[in-house]
């Protein structure tokens, strides 16, 4: 069962979902572009569905006044109780930072937010937004430095997403009713058409097939060699903990694990230490 092979081949690993032709690839493969104006943003999915997996993918966010406009890439599964690991790209004012947001929903529920502003302009070149979800945690990596950690605590009671098959999807849409400043500032449509842009596409992960996981066989094809399998059971070192302090201390703007007002019933017990 192929889990993500080759440098990344939008036509050989993805479909165009909608959006007509605002969703293009280009350049023998390599290049996927998003657009959104007036009329409808756009999107494209992975063919493959995983049950765990690393996906990672070179984006390029959309320049200049991006008010108004979410770029989103995610996993999800489907039904009213689906899964979900999410990167939501909050535009913003010309000079703004963005904000990523990260969500995590399990069985149909979310209410897990973090966000983050950036290092580094997201605009001005490709950078790799990944995400590691394996049976114990789920790591979301921006350059392959981790910004956020959601660990398996079920024996508390938390659900965690690890029964669901899920696609990546990727959106490029209006939300100008909350994107920017809670929806107080507003899509500027003389700047359309906005294009986010996508390359190096790799899922490394268990694709599923007729309720099968590839990796329920005892060999298992991966993107470049054995070795990159070490998502199946990857966790943090103490250099990867240290980074993950520093960007949540200095780029964390919202946390729902310290939203009191939000839960004044008491936080949810994943947000215990």
């Amino acid at each position: 069962m192929m889990m993500g092979a080759q440098a990344g081949d939008f036509y050989r690993d993805c479909d165009l979902t909608w959006g007509g032709q605002r969703a293009k690839i280009s350049e023998g493969g390599q290049l996927l572009t998003l657009s959104l104006d007036r009329y409808s943003g756009s999107g494209f999915q992975s063919k493959n569905e995983y049950l765990f997996g690393r996906i990672d993918m070179q984006l390029k966010l959309v320049p200049g006044n991006s008010a108004g406009t979410v770029t989103t890439y995610y996993l999800s599964s489907q039904g009213p109780t689906h899964d979900e690991i999410d990167f939501e790209f909050l535009g913003n004012l010309s000079g703004n930072p963005y904000i990523v947001h990260t969500n995590v929903f399990t069985q149909g529920k979310g209410n897990r937010e973090q966000q983050f502003y950036l290092w580094f302009d997201p605009t001005k070149a490709f950078h790799t937004y990944s995400i590691l979800w394996n049976p114990q945690r789920i790591l979301f990596l921006v350059d392959n430095v981790p910004i956020r950690e959601f660990v398996n605590k079920e024996s508390m009671g938390v659900p965690f997403p690890n029964k669901q098959a899920m696609r990546i999807y990727s959106s490029l849409w209006n939300a100008d009713d909350w994107a920017t400043m809670g929806g107080r500032v507003k899509t500027d449509w003389t700047q359309s058409p906005f294009t986010a842009s996508y390359r190096n596409f790799n899922a490394n992960g268990c694709a599923w097939s007729s309720v099968k996981s590839s990796c329920a066989s005892t060999t298992t094809t991966s993107s470049t060699t054995s070795s990159d399998n070490t998502w199946q059971t990857q966790a943090l070192d103490a250099s990867g903990r240290q980074r993950l302090e520093w960007v949540q201390k200095k780029f964390m703007i919202y946390n729902y694990c310290t939203d009191l007002k939000r839960f004044p019933q008491g936080l949810p017990p994943e947000c215990k230490n």
